[in-house]
């Protein structure tokens, strides 16, 4: 059972981290402030073709691109579908993000 991956575990892990995110940041971050935008990403093939060398599988992601993403997907409509590979990439750009100010300090004081 331990290689299963359970949605409503997902879920209460998600809420419980973005729990701790809100109390150690705040329920708004100005992530403009931490001073990284850039960020180095390796693209979906390569991370789990891991045989292969993965230079040619690595690129730059944005932070301000993953934030926007997100947000066109909260303005459309409720109902509608979202493509997951990609959508899911934005969400995962930004999770690192808040992972590296939790790392690097940057974001302490924030709110």
């Amino acid at each position: 059972m331990a290689d299963v991956l359970r949605i409503q575990d997902l879920r209460a892990v998600s809420g419980r981290l973005l729990d701790a995110v809100e109390e150690r940041f705040g329920a708004d971050i100005d992530v403009s402030r931490a001073g990284v935008d850039l960020y180095w990403n390796v693209d979906l093939r390569t991370a789990f073709e891991v045989s292969s060398d993965p230079a040619a599988g690595i690129d730059v992601g944005q932070t301000s691109d993953d934030l926007s993403e997100l947000r066109a997907l909260l303005r459309g409509p409720a109902d509608g579908m979202p493509v997951l590979w990609h959508d899911l990439q934005h969400l995962a750009g930004v999770l690192r993000l808040l992972a590296y100010l939790d790392l690097s300090g940057a974001g302490e004081g924030q709110s």
